[in-house]
């Protein structure tokens, strides 16, 4: 006789749950970077900050940190995917899909990497203190503005696939 698996086991609950975890680490990173990160490089130097900024972008371009923000598109397009004719499990997947495609991952390639990319080309070391001070003025703004919405949207995102989790773990309960 064959095992009986638990619903709690099937590849549905298991990529449901997968993505819950990713979309938090994702959530989590943002949102721990606008409160940590931004007030922190607020207190610096012009210089300072333009180094530091060009040193993490180019250190955050990581498998690491690939794995995370294009593991969650992949996971909760899965699991959207997955959670089909699921009723309202499928509409919070899709929203949270929806949140991190237009939101998170839309903010970031077309706003904040374009900023990244500026920042990146510019040779320090050549800067004298007021190229320096307009650098940073026509930079960190901007790049804050939209990392506290791509923020927004992650946290939104998360929460989205959080009620699906719920929703769907639910419904298997009252079957």
């Amino acid at each position: 006789m064959p095992l009986k698996t638990s619903p709690m086991q099937s590849p549905k609950s298991i990529f449901l749950i997968t993505a819950l975890i990713i979309s938090g680490l994702n959530a989590g990173f943002y949102f721990a970077w606008q409160v940590s990160v931004i007030p922190g490089t607020k207190k610096i130097g012009h210089t300072a900050f333009l180094e530091t900024m060009q040193s993490i972008n180019r250190a955050i371009l990581n498998p690491a940190f690939f794995a995370i923000f294009l593991g969650g598109l992949i996971l909760l397009l899965w699991t959207t995917i997955q959670l089909y004719g699921e009723g309202r499990s499928f509409n919070y997947s899709l929203a949270a899909l929806a949140l991190y495609v237009f939101g998170t991952l839309g903010i970031t390639i077309g706003g904040n990497v374009p900023l990244n990319n500026m920042l990146d080309a510019v040779n320090l070391e050549s800067l004298d203190v007021y190229s320096a001070k307009q650098l940073r003025h026509q930079f960190e703004g901007r790049w804050n503005r939209l990392h506290l919405l791509r923020t927004i949207f992650a946290l939104l995102s998360f929460l989205m696939i959080a009620l699906s989790n719920a929703s769907y773990f639910l419904s298997l309960n009252n079957e």
